[in-house]
């Protein structure tokens, strides 16, 4: 079967290029996905019989905090009308070492070298080439220990189950002398007869000075078990702890997409330095006809009381929506500021505003003005599989004759669920 964008595929996916709008068609024997990158080169997926389916340190008072600002150039700004408080976001304390994750596999009897630096924060979710998982073809268990006395373990191997069911895994770790400092990771990829494909990796380790972390990053293929279409999902996890003060936050990425267009981004974020602490959440959502659903919603406080905060949520089809939003603010006494916000833009160049605080102030204006909104995410479903090459090339078990996939949907979002507390958190693994 023909090859794309460098990557081998196997016998029943093919990739190939074509000229053609967006088209879901739905075949006795299979699915064909058609799939249009505007302005790009057009790439099309066919699928038969199922098979597609650092530790931030510190400013050294609070009062540095709250000169920070949550930088909104992280993702997407939206809106850039309302006001926005500050909120604490303070910069490593120290640059992590910059490696090249393509290097990841040490010829073998050599030991891995140590990696011993904590994640990034608001970094997102990365594509897959910048982890470069390389799983090792053959059963490996080996262990060593480097000149400077620090140990090393590499380990490789394949797990068979029911459906088909296929997960080929590499952990490697280490730790110094005295085990004061030490890393692990994890990586895999899955696949079963449903088309079901993951790709996947795990990442621990702490520090000489008590840093710790612990982050995961996994990217699913599958077939949507209400429309039948081809679905691309990924996520992401990231936790970190100083070991010299109360100081650690927690990131929860998701995406996912669909051949239609249909797409779904959001994030949960929180964090402390000290007395202060913040939280952060913001979704997207595009149904791939038009219509878009945005929001943020972000608040911080501190052990004196004071606590202050900024949201808004916008809604558009076609050119007809609304926005609304506050900003507030609390004072260790209690008192409170608040100023509410609205839009309503009609479609027609007419532009409704309204809006008040607790300071007396209002206005309620309708004014001539172009609405602005974007209606189509600016990283889709053509972007995702061009960035999930390796994720299509696993290859699943070869299916004998006369056996069916036991057809058994389920979930596989990542539930945000309860976020983990950063008071008791321990590195993972």
């Amino acid at each position: 079967m023909a090859a794309a964008r460098g990557f081998t595929t196997p016998p029943s996916f093919g990739v190939r290029l074509l000229r053609a709008d967006v088209e879901i068609l739905s075949w006795q024997n299979g699915l064909i996905l058609d799939v249009r990158r505007k302005k790009r080169r057009l790439l099309a997926v066919k699928c038969c019989c199922f098979e597609i389916r650092g530790v931030y340190g510190s400013g050294k008072n609070v009062e540095e905090c709250k000169d920070r600002i949550l930088d909104p150039n992280k993702r997407p700004n939206y809106r850039r009308r309302a006001p926005v408080m500050p909120f604490a976001s303070p910069p490593t304390r120290y640059v992590p070492k910059q490696e090249k994750f393509s290097s990841r596999c040490t010829p073998r009897h050599s030991g891995p070298q140590s990696r011993d630096s904590p994640p990034k924060r608001d970094t997102g979710i990365a594509n897959e080439k910048d982890w470069g998982i390389s799983l090792l073809n053959d059963s490996v268990n080996e262990s060593g220990t480097n000149e400077d006395g620090t140990t090393w373990y590499r380990e490789s191997g394949e797990d068979l189950g029911d459906n088909g069911y296929r997960c080929r895994w590499t952990r490697m770790g280490g730790q110094s002398v005295g085990g004061t400092s030490e890393w692990k990771e994890t990586w895999w990829e899955k696949s079963d007869w449903t088309g079901y494909k993951e790709l996947g990796v795990e990442k621990s380790g702490k520090n000489a000075e008590g840093d710790s972390w612990w982050e995961t990053w996994r990217e699913v293929l599958h077939q949507d078990e209400w429309s039948n279409l081809a679905r691309i999902e990924r996520s992401a996890q990231k936790q970190a702890k100083s070991g010299t003060e109360n100081a650690g936050w927690y990131e929860n990425w998701w995406e996912k997409y669909d051949a239609k267009g249909w797409t779904e981004k959001g994030a949960h974020k929180y964090g402390r330095l000290n007395e202060q602490s913040w939280w952060e959440k913001w979704g997207e959502h595009y149904d791939g006809r038009g219509s878009i659903l945005k929001w943020t919603d972000k608040w911080a406080e501190t052990e004196l009381g004071t606590k202050w905060g900024d949201k808004w949520e916008e809604k558009f089809f076609a050119g007809i929506g609304s926005r609304q939003g506050e900003t507030w603010h609390v004072s260790p006494s209690g008192e409170r500021w608040s100023r509410t916000w609205g839009e309503e833009h009609f479609g027609n160049g007419k532009v409704h505003k309204y809006g008040k605080s607790t300071t007396g102030e209002s206005w309620d204006i309708v004014v001539d003005e172009e609405t602005y909104y974007e209606a189509e995410p600016h990283y889709g479903w053509a972007d995702v599989v061009g960035d999930s090459s390796q994720l299509l090339s696993i290859q699943p078990r070869e299916r004998p004759p006369g056996v069916f996939p036991n057809l058994e949907f389920g979930s596989s979002q990542l539930p945000p669920g309860d976020l983990p507390s950063l008071e008791n958190d321990e590195t993972a693994g």
